[in-house]
């Protein structure tokens, strides 16, 4: 049975970009002349993996091959890739639990899963689906992002508004910074998708309105979470300082519930208390 061509497209990208990145002298290889193409050749890459030059083109090429998960393991190694690197690189060929690339979730946040964000106040929390769909959230996020409120549902995603909001850009402080980041957790939460409509659609959609999507989509940089501080412009309360966190339920695992917590150290949550109390948004 063949792979799916979409994320066959997208592994022999992404494994063109990894090698491109390569350090040759790393490898204890001369550089290349200006006019090559930098990083390692496909031969020399070929050779590491044990596998041959002609597979290795077919791989980049994209082209339907079934490649073993032994032989990716190889080509994890010689490209250095991060641990979520070979998630990702896993998940594009197919070694991923079939649960994983099911159906969206329903729009409609659970009423549980509701107040469970409700009871972050002060503190801002929403919900995401799998494809980063915003699905829910607080008084004390709308507070943040009075947008998410008033936005098309069928444009209240999370990347979307990233990288097309200009409230959202002027709201932070790093936008060059975290907008790669986020774009790059998205990839490497969102491998599973690729190739199914919705993806296609977000991603021509953000693309033909951000030329920075379009160049930061094509570094195919790929992370994962991790829980940071997070810092907000916000046009009324100022500077704001979170932690950020993301959890996911037992009962329904495809739903990412983010909170931005309330530095203790400074006057963030009472900033919050204000916005919220001031009738900023309704609570």
């Amino acid at each position: 049975m063949g792979q799916n061509p979409g994320k066959m497209a997208e592994l022999g990208a992404f494994l063109r970009s990894r090698r491109e990145q390569l350090d040759r002298a790393a490898f204890d290889l001369p550089p290349l002349g200006r006019s090559r193409t930098p990083g390692l050749r496909r031969e020399e890459i070929a050779y590491r993996a044990g596998v041959s030059i002609t597979w290795y083109t077919w791989l980049e090429q994209g082209r339907d091959i079934n490649p073993s998960r032994q032989v990716l393991d190889a080509l994890a190694v010689t490209l250095r890739l991060s641990a979520a690197e070979q998630d990702y690189l896993y998940t594009l060929a197919g070694y991923t639990p079939a649960s994983a690339a099911g159906p969206l979730l329903p729009s409609a946040l659970p009423a549980h899963l509701q107040r469970l964000l409700d009871a972050q106040l002060p503190s801002p929390a929403f919900a995401v689906s799998p494809d980063w769909t915003i699905t829910g959230w607080n008084g004390a996020y709308e507070a943040l992002y009075p947008g998410v409120a008033t936005v098309a549902p069928e444009d209240r995603n999370l990347l979307q508004l990233i990288f097309t909001d200009p409230y959202v850009r002027d709201l932070l402080p790093d936008w060059e910074v975290m907008s790669r980041r986020f774009l790059a957790e998205y990839r490497g939460s969102a491998g599973p998708l690729l190739g199914q409509a919705v993806h296609v659609a977000l991603v021509k959609r953000i693309i033909a309105t951000s030329g920075d999507f379009e160049r930061a989509w094509q570094a195919h940089r790929v992370e994962r979470f991790e829980s940071r501080e997070r810092r907000f412009l916000h046009p009324v309360a100022g500077e704001l300082v979170f932690e950020h966190h993301r959890l996911i339920p037992s009962d329904l695992p495809d739903v990412h519930l983010v909170v931005y917590l309330a530095d203790h150290r400074g006057d963030t949550a009472a900033k919050m208390r204000q916005l919220l109390a001031a009738g900023e948004v309704t609570t």
